[in-house]
This record gives C-alpha cells, sequence and structure tokens, in this order.
C-alpha cells in the first residue's frame, strides 16, 4: 500500500500519524490501495512545501476491521456509526463531525483489539468518473494503529504539486 507525505529534507523511515481533526478513521498512519489515489493525495493535499512524496510498504492485515471486502466487518462498521449517530440525536450535542465519531469510538475502545481500519470514501477526483458522478472505482484507504503490522516502508518518489 502507498503512504503520501509532503516532501522533507530526509525520507521517512516508517509512515507518519496524522492527528488531523478531518481524518477519516482518527489518528493514525493512513495508507493508500492504489497508487494513483496516493499521486493524487499529494497533488491536492500535501502542498505545503509545493512537493509531495510517495512511500510503500506491505501491510499485514490479518487483524484489521476490513470495511470494504469483508461484509461481516463492513456492517458491524454500520452499525457502530448508526449508534454514534443516535447518541449524538439525541443528546443533541454540538455538531455531528468526524471528530465526534471518532471520539466516541475512541470513548467505547472499538479499534483496541484491532491493527487498523480500512475504509472506501467516495473521492473528487474527477478521472475516476467516467460517467459524471459514476465512481465505478473504489478509494480505499487503511488507517494503521499498530506500526508493527508495517513492514517494508520504502520511498518510491516525489513530485511537484501541480
Amino acid at each position: 500500500m502507498f503512504h503520501t507525505q509532503e516532501r522533507r529534507h530526509i525520507k521517512l523511515t516508517e509512515p507518519k500519524s496524522t492527528t488531523n481533526r478531518y481524518a477519516w478513521l482518527g489518528d493514525g498512519c493512513y495508507f493508500w490501495y492504489y497508487e494513483e489515489d496516493a499521486v493524487w493525495w499529494g497533488r491536492t493535499a500535501k502542498t505545503n512545501t509545493g512537493y509531495y512524496e510517495v512511500y510503500k510498504a506491505s501491510i499485514n492485515c490479518d487483524n484489521i476491521l476490513d470495511t470494504v471486502f469483508n461484509e461481516e466487518h463492513y456492517n458491524f462498521w454500520i452499525t457502530q456509526v448508526d449508534e454514534v449517530i443516535r447518541k449524538f440525536l439525541k443528546n443533541n450535542r454540538n455538531g455531528l463531525s468526524l471528530k465526534y465519531i471518532n471520539e466516541r469510538f475512541k470513548e467505547k475502545g472499538l479499534f483496541n483489539d484491532v491493527d487498523g481500519v480500512m475504509f472506501q470514501d467516495i473521492t473528487d477526483n474527477k478521472e475516476y468518473w467516467i460517467i459524471d458522478k459514476f465512481q465505478y472505482k473504489k478509494r480505499i484507504q487503511l488507517a494503521v494503529y499498530n506500526l508493527e503490522i508495517v513492514s517494508n516502508f520504502e520511498f518510491v518518489f516525489d513530485a511537484e504539486c501541480a
């Protein structure tokens, strides 16, 4: 899988964790299933230095919550998100956000027994839309919470964001 970061003076020796409050699956090291998604993410989201880097790694997925390819995991995921939303609506708290959902997951210890979560999101990358709004290809991310499942982490290339 592929990991994208802003270009640095020193190449990474391991993936960099995010603490971005908008991260889909909370704090963790994010990987892309397809290299083209890592490139798109670099060009559009890792723009502070004007350049991005792509790394690749082998990931042991034996103990991840796989909401993309595993139907049982997907249904578990949906149940958990629905529960958080119901509680939010019942308690009528401030704004519902990814941060709120991930904080409830942390409180509940949802990810304590897994090393990561694989998730499909919907991309803004128009190259995936052969027909307007028809995204035929999944954009898959993996949030890794346990770096022990990452091996063979290595630099692949860097490029300009433009």
